[in-house]
Order: structure tokens, then sequence, then C-alpha cells
């Protein structure tokens, strides 16, 4: 278990959740992250040469918040950047790593469209909503939510 930020602390005590945090931690619970990463981890970069990857599983988070809350690269980056509930859900801590950059999604979502691995992920995202009877209304970053079928 990671040790806890002093922004972490005085996060957990406020009175209320907000709905993209509501969201953002049904989504995480539902989504089976292991069968999802397999689907894309034989296309992914493996880092032999150039940049160390960025985590596989923290790249798929990045592209699912861009998706759902329908924002581009350079706004996914600011609104992480910018979010308590979506660094969280990301997974990112400020003292280990920094956000990925707009280039770094750009490119994570040209290779899901390379492979035609956004339909099957729908798919997967999809049966797992259905099983859990509920349902995703895409909007902007103030209302994406989701809601019982």
């Amino acid at each position: 278990m990671k040790q806890q930020t002093f922004s972490d602390i005085e996060y957990s005590n406020r009175r209320s959740k907000s709905r993209r945090e509501d969201f953002l931690n049904t989504m995480n619970a539902l989504i089976p992250w292991d069968e999802c990463t397999a689907l894309i981890r034989p296309y992914y970069y493996h880092g032999r040469r150039g940049r160390r990857p960025k985590s596989l599983e923290m790249m798929l988070r990045m592209y699912l918040i861009q998706t759902w809350f329908r924002l581009s690269a350079e706004g996914t980056e600011e609104a992480v950047s910018d979010s308590y509930s979506m660094r969280s859900f990301l997974g990112v801590d400020f003292l280990d790593e920094q956000v990925p950059d707009a280039t770094t999604l750009l490119r994570f979502r040209r290779l899901l469209e390379k492979y035609h691995l956004t339909d099957v992920l729908e798919e997967k995202l999809s049966a797992a909503m259905k099983k859990a009877g509920l349902k995703i209304h895409k909007g902007s970053i103030t209302d994406a939510s989701v809601s019982q079928i």
C-alpha cells in the first residue's frame, strides 16, 4: 500500500463526493482491467529503445477518461493534472511520475484504432456494464454518469 500524501488526507475528509468521482469509482470496480490490458499488450510499445513506456493500464485508463468525457488529448492531460478524482482513477502519484502527455495519449489511441481494439474494448466494457445492470450516458466533463437499466 502506498503512503498517503497530505492531499489524500485532506481530500478524504470532505463531506460529499462529486458525480465524477462516483462515476470513476464505479467504473474502476466494474471494468475487467486484466482482460482489457491483455487484449492490448501484444501490440503495446515494449520500450526496447527510446523512452520507457508508461503503464499499459494507466494509458487505457487515460484513454477511457478521454472517451467518456469527450476530451481532446490536450484536454485530457490537463483535466487529469487538475482533477484529484481523475488522477486517483489513473493511479498517478506526482511524487513518482507525471501524467502521460497528450502526444503519448494520441499515439496510444492510434494504436488502438490501428488494430481495431477500440471496438473490442467497447464490447467488453458494454458487457461488464450490462452484467452489472448499468448503462453509460456520455456527456461533457461535468455530466458523464452511470444509471440503472
